[in-house]
């Protein structure tokens, strides 16, 4: 129900914010927004190991500025490798989050437009498929699923419930498999791993 709420408030109200590229300036208010949003236990979740000193997808860095320019909103998708298929061979995809939205932006709409905005560029770019961690209840109006992503696993602990996936193109995560492991670009200077 407070999802329709939610709806139906965001569909009346005046639009006050505008989605946008997140550029390098962004990066202070986006930390600073996603600390008061997620806590700072955020850097310890199997996803935040998936995207440790990793840079985002190609364009797929998105922030909702209010009227002054300010960031009241973020999302990025994340490189990685979501398990394996039948044959063995790793299969791309893309890994969502964190979504944070301004608690005093709440209600507006934000989520979902940059939900929405992230999924369409996301597919304008050729990606096959999104998984992320979170809410079903939330997720499942964009798509996302338990289904497909029931055979992988992430890092570290995690809620098998909340392992959702959206393919961008149907069929792309059959047989999907195995552990989820980056596959991104490396952030300049962060530190490699050495081969034990």
């Amino acid at each position: 129900m407070a999802a329709v709420l939610d709806s139906v408030r965001a569909f009346f109200a005046p639009t006050t914010f505008a989605i946008d590229a997140e550029n390098p300036s962004d990066v202070v208010a986006r930390e600073n927004l996603l600390d008061r949003v997620m806590g700072a236990g955020r850097r310890k979740k199997s996803s935040e190991k998936i995207r440790r000193n990793r840079v985002p997808a190609e364009g797929l860095a998105l922030v909702a500025r209010d009227r002054d320019g300010h960031v009241i909103g973020s999302v990025r998708l994340w490189n990685i490798e979501a398990g394996v298929n039948d044959e063995g061979t790793p299969i791309d995809a893309l890994l969502l989050g964190p979504l944070a939205v301004a608690p005093h932006h709440g209600g507006k709409g934000i989520g979902s437009a940059l939900m929405r905005a992230a999924i369409l560029e996301a597919k304008k770019r050729g990606h096959g498929a999104v998984l992320l961690v979170g809410d079903a209840a939330y997720y499942e109006r964009f798509g996302f699923f338990a289904e497909k992503a029931r055979h992988l696993v992430m890092p570290g602990p995690f809620e098998r419930s909340r392992l959702l996936a959206l393919e961008l193109t149907e069929g792309w995560l059959d047989g999907a498999a195995g552990m989820i492991v980056p596959s991104g670009r490396m952030l300049a200077g962060a530190p490699l791993r050495r081969a034990a």
